[in-house]
């Protein structure tokens, strides 16, 4: 783990206007991204959260500026929106909207200081209170004793954002109430433990582990 540092909420700057379109992504970030928002959504459903989960939604918190937001490559926002699964984009001045407690960001090879030198300004000025920078790559500067494979931020009681940890994982969530493990340098594994036993699955891997379980329990009965 690397010194703390922390961020007061900034004035927010014109360059964080949402671009017009979606931005391209390469199919490993593509894939990371999509492993760990299938794993919250098997946790949402399997405790029964009024929670959603959310890949590239545009998160906008300035009424009078619009256009300024941030857009999470997964985020965790609860309560639902009232939208439910016709949102489109959220804005924390709607009735119902609220800005995402967690925000994962991938590191991409193509814009590698952005989630290092902007990420965390923005989403300390739009509230979140946690986000998590996955380097799969190390593709990140060597500013601040960088790349990192892994960073967590969090909101303190002074509502300062402050980076908790900084390194090869795990790192614990607060709003998970779990740990982040880097599986394989390709993916982020969420786990009850912090060794890594009691694994977050998907859906799919939840099924495929069940028809494992039956077959197993067939050839005992055997």
């Amino acid at each position: 783990m690397v010194a703390e540092l922390r961020y007061a909420v900034r004035t927010v700057p014109d360059r964080w206007i949402l671009p017009e379109g979606k931005v391209p992504e390469s199919r490993p970030h593509d894939l990371a991204s999509e492993r760990f928002r299938d794993q919250l959504e098997a946790w949402v459903e399997r405790t029964g959260r009024d929670a959603q989960v959310a890949r590239n939604l545009a998160v906008r918190w300035d009424r009078a500026r619009p256009r300024i937001g941030v857009d999470p490559d997964v985020c965790l926002i609860e309560p639902t929106p009232p939208e439910r699964d016709d949102l489109t984009s959220l804005c924390a001045w709607k009735a119902g909207h609220s800005v995402p407690c967690f925000a994962l960001e991938i590191v991409s090879i193509g814009h590698p200081y952005k989630d290092y030198a902007e990420s965390p300004d923005k989403y300390a000025a739009c509230g979140v209170e946690e986000l998590a920078i996955f380097d799969p790559l190390l593709a990140g500067p060597l500013v601040g004793g960088g790349p990192h494979l892994l960073q967590s931020w969090q909101r303190d009681g002074s509502g300062a954002f402050a980076r908790v940890y900084a390194g090869p994982g795990p790192a614990r969530s607060a709003v998970l109430g779990a740990w982040l493990h880097v599986e394989g340098e390709k993916w982020l594994r969420v786990s009850d433990d912090e060794a890594g036993a009691n694994q977050w699955l998907t859906r799919e891997e939840a099924a495929l582990r069940r028809v494992a379980e039956l077959e197993a329990e067939l050839v005992r009965l055997k």
